[in-house]
């Protein structure tokens, strides 16, 4: 069965490391016949939540932004991918500010498949958990039917670039082919 395959990249380098694993993953999802689609988010106009709670009610952010197309794709998809440098042990400000922004359907992205991709200078995974800790409090405590399916841990990369050749690459193409 062909999935529909979104892969949400919050790297603010195009061809950073945590982007470079996201076009593998969506490489091999594609050469297993899955649609695959990236957004990268610093690309995107995405405001930080107001916290004024009119989405409670009216599931629509009163924020005029990039963040309901993103949010239609969200709930379309089958398989998202949450993918982010790892800065000071958590996620960066943009995967964040996504997440944050999810309030007005959030309840609308229900039995997806998630996979992550972190990506960090350290390399020692253990220093990536709390980013790890992040994506599950949000999909796992939030989400309706969110089932984890695999982490990629890029580690000991901080140019842009540096993680080619080390074994997450190969590690986001394998997950890719088999979404």
């Amino acid at each position: 069965m062909n999935k529909n395959v979104l892969v949400i990249s919050a790297s603010p380098r195009k061809g950073g490391n945590s982007d470079t694993l996201c076009d593998e993953f969506i490489r091999g999802a594609q050469e297993s016949g899955n649609h695959a689609e990236k957004i990268f988010l610093a690309s995107k106009n995405i405001e930080y939540c107001i916290g004024c709670g009119v989405c409670n009610t009216t599931h629509k952010c009163v924020q005029k932004d990039d963040m309901a197309e993103i949010l239609d794709k969200m709930v379309e998809a089958d398989v998202i991918v949450l993918a982010t440098p790892v800065y000071f042990y958590t996620m960066d400000a943009q995967m964040k500010t996504l997440i944050d922004r999810t309030v007005p359907r959030y309840t609308e992205i229900q039995n997806k498949d998630f996979y992550f991709i972190v990506a960090a200078a350290d390399t020692e995974r253990k220093m990536m958990e709390r980013t790890i800790e992040g994506f599950r409090g949000f999909t796992q405590d939030c989400l309706t039917g969110a089932r984890e399916k695999g982490i990629i841990y890029g580690t000991g990369a901080w140019q842009a670039g540096e993680i080619k050749g080390t074994p997450a690459v190969k590690q986001a193409y394998e997950m890719g082919r088999n979404v």
